[in-house]
C-alpha cells in the first residue's frame, strides 16, 4: 500500500493549520567574490589606488533569496543587495562617516546596481558612480539550532510545537574593504554573537525574530568595533603613503 500520499496530505494539513516562522537565507563568502578583475585592474594601474581622504560607499549582500520580516534582498545572481536597514542604525553610518581620513560614507543604492549581481565587479561599478574611493561590503549569516540540530537556513519552523530543550541564533557579521579602482583588498573584520534561550519561548514569530535581531545586531556592532581596527591600520599604512606621494608630486 502506497502510504506517501496520505503523509504529504497530512504534513500539509498540519503546516497550513499552525504559523510557521521561514528563516533567513544564508549570508555569503565574501572572499569568494573579492578577487580583482582583469580588466578595471589594467584601467587603473595601480594596486592599491584610493586616495585619501577616501570617500566609502556601504552595501550589506546575502545569497540570493534571502527575506526577513522586515528586509528583502534586490537583484538577481550570486548575489543581492539588502537596501532596508533592520539591524543597522543611523548612528551607525554616522560612526563609519566620522572615522579618520574619511571624506564621506553613504549606503549603496539600488539604482546604481544591475538587476544581476554576479560578481563584486558589479557592486564596485555602483560604488564608483558614486565616484567612491572604497567599497566597505559586508554579510550577516544566522544560524538557529535546537539542541544541536541545525534549522538551516530558509526552512520552515511551527510555532507552538518546538521542545522545551535549549535553543540559539548564532550570527556571523563579516566585512571586506576594497579598492574600487582596483578590486584590491585592504581587509576583512568579522564578529560573532549568540541568543540563547528555550525552544519552548519561540510560540510566535516575533519571539523567534526578535532573538535574530538581537544576535544580528549584536554582531554588527562587534563588526564595527573590529572594522574601526582594521581602519585604523589601513590609515596609518595607506593614508600616509599616499599623503607622500602627493608631496613628492608637489
Amino acid at each position: 500500500m502506497n502510504t506517501a500520499r496520505p503523509a504529504c496530505a497530512l504534513l500539509a494539513f498540519l503546516l497550513a493549520g499552525c504559523s510557521t516562522y521561514r528563516t533567513p537565507g544564508a549570508g555569503v563568502n565574501l572572499g569568494d567574490f573579492s578577487r580583482a578583475d582583469a580588466d578595471i585592474g589594467e584601467v587603473m594601474k595601480r594596486e592599491p589606488a584610493a586616495a585619501f581622504p577616501a570617500r566609502v560607499a556601504i552595501a550589506r549582500v546575502e545569497a540570493p533569496g534571502y527575506t526577513t520580516r522586515g528586509a528583502s534582498c534586490f537583484g538577481k545572481g550570486r548575489l543581492c543587495l539588502v537596501t532596508a536597514h533592520e539591524v543597522e542604525t543611523d548612528q551607525d553610518f554616522t560612526q563609519l562617516a566620522g572615522m579618520p581620513q574619511v571624506a564621506s560614507a553613504a549606503p549603496l543604492g539600488r539604482m546604481l546596481i544591475p538587476g544581476e549581481i554576479k560578481t563584486m565587479k558589479d557592486l564596485r561599478l555602483g560604488a564608483a558612480s558614486l565616484r567612491a574611493d572604497l567599497l566597505l561590503v559586508y554579510s550577516i549569516d544566522t544560524r538557529f539550532h535546537v539542541e544541536s540540530t541545525d534549522i538551516g537556513p530558509l526552512a520552515l519552523m511551527s510555532l507552538g510545537f518546538l521542545p522545551n530543550k535549549k535553543a540559539h541564533v548564532t550570527a556571523t557579521a563579516s566585512a571586506a574593504l576594497i579598492d574600487v579602482r582596483s578590486g584590491f583588498v585592504y581587509g576583512v573584520a568579522e564578529s560573532t554573537a549568540t541568543e540563547e534561550q528555550r525552544a519552548s519561548v519561540w510560540s510566535t514569530e516575533s519571539a523567534i525574530d526578535d532573538s535574530r535581531l538581537k544576535a544580528e545586531r549584536g554582531a554588527f556592532r562587534g563588526l564595527l568595533s573590529e572594522y574601526d581596527k582594521l581602519w585604523r591600520g589601513v590609515v596609518r599604512e595607506h593614508a600616509t603613503a599616499h599623503g607622500q606621494q602627493l608631496s613628492e608630486r608637489g
